[in-house]
């Protein structure tokens, strides 16, 4: 379906009160803002699918589809306008309920003043606008290949960051997937800061790093004396997480038992504390993660079926790294420069031999085994290029055997490997033969054939695209 050009900061009025309509259309429309009206929820949705507005000004109480029933609705559908909701006098309370739980912008009593509507209108539609901006910005990232601290612009990365723009701005429950060291804490942490809970605590709990007896303790929490060394009142994670996004990692390796307490919380969204008699309702977005397949999990039975069904509304998979090698270059750079800042390093850049011995290996660990072996090597080399020699020697383990472009024979000839680009053969080939006359470049040149000038230009050229080392 298209959407309709209609004039810029557009605000919405739902009101099912034609006078009320009305007076609120001619306050706005005073205050410089072009208007379209709706009289119920239904009827905005329907507009909404046709048109972007700037804002929207609703009425809680109307027929056919009231102001809570919208608001959950736009909520849901990743709706970007922000929303002013209209109040009763005195339903005060009520209203600052409703801009929490319901993520509306602000809240207004009716009847609405000018003086008071005109600078609040103004501020939703700067936040609106922010709001896209980032959205837009964040969009632009992924397709680039980058999405907060996920790297990679493989197709393969490209349909992760797809799905996760697609289910951020939801409420849906998601199940993420993939091998230890993937990266399925930084996909539930991407969801979190795209969704409209992201000012609010993002969560995690490993499911099995948590001793069984310990587990419900730290799910649900508890009270003081409810247990041998329970000094004192525990908020659970459900509880830590109110108002924002609950990641339940290795969920597979949760005790059935406990599984079942947790389908419940899920499906009341209320809490009881280990030694407590109060039920707390909680609201928390919960994102699951495993690195088994999810099917697997279910059919071994580590993962409740009941439960399988509500945490997999929406599933991200990831690939593991030996499958979207083509990322390893632009995964190591984002690497290599947060460890220069970690450990107060100057690496520029990967040589290409050592590049190649990273491709060339299959990567077991996943990101979290690469990103160990360039901390040895940043740690290792410190600054220039990061040489082959500078990789822990027993990468490789399980790899394809590493060559590199051209080596030495022992005997004055060079090994050249087949399937080298002309540029890589004559970059190593400058490389050893500086090397035989002890770094002079002068002599060097008059044995390649070229002049002093020349071997410079190949040397910065080389230089620049990692193919040789400091010198």
């Amino acid at each position: 379906m298209s959407v309709r050009a209609i004039e810029p900061n557009t605000v919405l009025i739902v009101d099912d009160d034609a006078e009320d309509r009305s007076l609120l259309e001619s306050i706005v429309t005073s205050l410089g803002f072009p208007v379209e009206t709706a009289t119920n929820g239904r009827e905005a949705l329907a507009k909404l699918e046709t048109m972007q507005v700037a804002a929207i000004l609703t009425d809680l109480m109307m027929p056919i589809m009231d102001g809570f029933e919208l608001l959950h609705a736009l909520r849901d559908n990743g709706q970007a306008a922000p929303v002013i909701v209209l109040t009763s006098f005195g339903d005060v309370e009520h209203a600052v309920t409703i801009v929490h739980e319901l993520q509306a912008y602000w809240f207004l009593e009716k009847p609405a003043q000018a003086a008071v509507l005109g600078p609040l209108l103004n501020r939703a539609i700067k936040y609106g606008d922010l709001m896209r901006g980032t959205e837009r910005l964040q969009r632009q990232l992924s397709q680039q290949g980058v999405l907060g601290d996920m790297v990679g612009a493989s197709r393969a990365m490209h349909q992760v960051f797809t799905l996760i723009h697609r289910v951020a701005p939801t409420q849906a429950s998601v199940m993420i997937t993939g091998e230890s060291g993937t990266g399925k804490e930084m996909v539930a942490r991407a969801i979190h800061r795209l969704s409209a809970r992201s000012a609010g605590p993002f969560v995690a709990i490993n499911c099995a790093a948590v001793p069984s007896e310990l587990i419900e303790s730290e799910l649900f929490g508890h009270e003081k004396g409810s247990f041998t060394g329970a000094v004192g009142r525990h908020l659970g994670c459900f509880e830590q997480a109110n108002r924002g996004t609950l990641l339940l990692d290795e969920i597979g390796e949760m005790p059935l038992g406990m599984q079942a307490r947790l389908l419940r919380v899920l499906e009341e969204s209320k809490v009881r504390r280990v030694g407590g008699s109060e039920e707390i309702s909680i609201d928390a977005r919960i994102l699951a993660a495993t690195n088994r397949s999810v099917d697997r999990a279910s059919s071994s039975k580590s993962l409740r079926d009941d439960l399988h069904y509500r945490l997999n509304v929406f599933h991200i998979p990831l690939p593991p790294l030996r499958d979207r090698k083509e990322d390893i270059p632009q995964i190591a750079k984002a690497i290599i420069d947060n460890l220069n800042l970690k450990h107060d390093c100057t690496v520029s850049a990967l040589h290409r031999d050592a590049l190649q011995r990273l491709m060339a290996h299959a990567w077991p660990g996943n990101v979290r085994e690469l990103r160990n072996v360039l901390e040895w090597a940043v740690i290792t080399a410190r600054k220039d290029l990061i040489l082959p020699q500078h990789l822990p020697k027993a990468l490789g383990n399980g790899s394809a055997p590493y060559t590199p472009a051209l080596a030495p024979q022992g005997d004055g000839a060079m090994r050249f490997e087949v399937g080298r680009s002309l540029d890589e053969i004559e970059s190593a080939y400058i490389t050893e033969t500086l090397k035989s006359v002890n770094n002079d470049r002068r002599r060097a040149a008059q044995l390649l054939g070229i002049s002093v000038r020349t071997l410079y230009n190949r040397l910065g050229e080389a230089k620049a695209a990692g193919g040789l080392g400091a010198s």
